[in-house]
């Protein structure tokens, strides 16, 4: 039996987060499992998925988010420890510089990085927000994200579907001064062990120094680096 706080919106809320843990939900689902109206539990589901507390796979539904899970670790976020051990390797394979991407909304931000001690650097600081629409990065968070955010990011995008689909059926992606001039990176996702995208591994640097196809280089590296990541989550 459920109980009731008596407090209407909160009470609604964790409705909507039982029914999404039970198993993934679309909207329809979830309607029906909470019998909320559409635009109630619509507005519900992505309150809960702006604070992680649901997230959203390409399939559309939603599932329980990253949140949930670094509450009950007592505020640690199992990535951010995962990518301590795992970015510092990768640093020192490319001797480049590595950062870690999650998406938030129709931006990416770095929450993490491993930078070379010396020598030029494509320096991204941690929580720099960074549009979509552009890098290797963008196209591997984009690539996996629900329809509508696509379309919405394909709008203005250096990218188109087409990219997507290949990023997609390849595994990583890689661009050449797309977000920044003289500017090389390429990206793998990051999955969590339900197998969803979280985050994304990215390798940059100077174009002279990097090359004009990264992903020749560093791709095997950098879908190693991933597994270990998803291995650690």
């Amino acid at each position: 039996m459920r109980q009731h706080s008596g407090i209407g919106v909160l009470d609604k809320a964790v409705g909507v987060l039982r029914a999404a843990a039970a198993e993934p939900v679309g909207l329809s689902e979830l309607c029906q499992r909470t019998g909320l109206p559409r635009a109630t539990a619509h507005r519900l589901a992505v309150g809960l998925e702006v604070h992680g507390l649901l997230h959203r796979g390409a399939d559309g539904r939603w599932r329980p988010g990253p949140t949930l899970t670094e509450l009950a670790a007592g505020g640690t976020d199992p990535l951010l420890e995962a990518a301590s051990a795992v970015l510092p390797r990768l640093r020192d394979i490319t001797g480049e510089s590595v950062q870690l991407y999650r998406r938030d909304g129709t931006q990416r931000v770095c929450v993490a990085t491993a930078e070379p001690a010396s020598g030029l650097r494509d320096t991204v600081p941690v929580g720099a927000r960074l549009p979509m629409t552009a890098g290797s990065g963008a196209k591997v968070l984009a690539a996996w994200a629900d329809p509508g955010v696509q379309r919405a990011l394909l709008a203005d995008a250096t990218y188109g579907e087409r990219v997507l689909i290949d990023v997609r059926r390849r595994g990583w992606a890689q661009s050449v001064a797309e977000r920044e001039s003289g500017v090389a990176s390429v990206s793998a996702p990051v999955r969590d062990g339900t197998g969803q995208v979280v985050a994304a591994v990215s390798v940059s640097g100077p174009v002279d120094r990097i090359g004009r196809r990264p992903g020749v280089r560093w791709a095997a590296d950098l879908l190693a680096a991933a597994e270990a990541l998803q291995h650690r989550l």
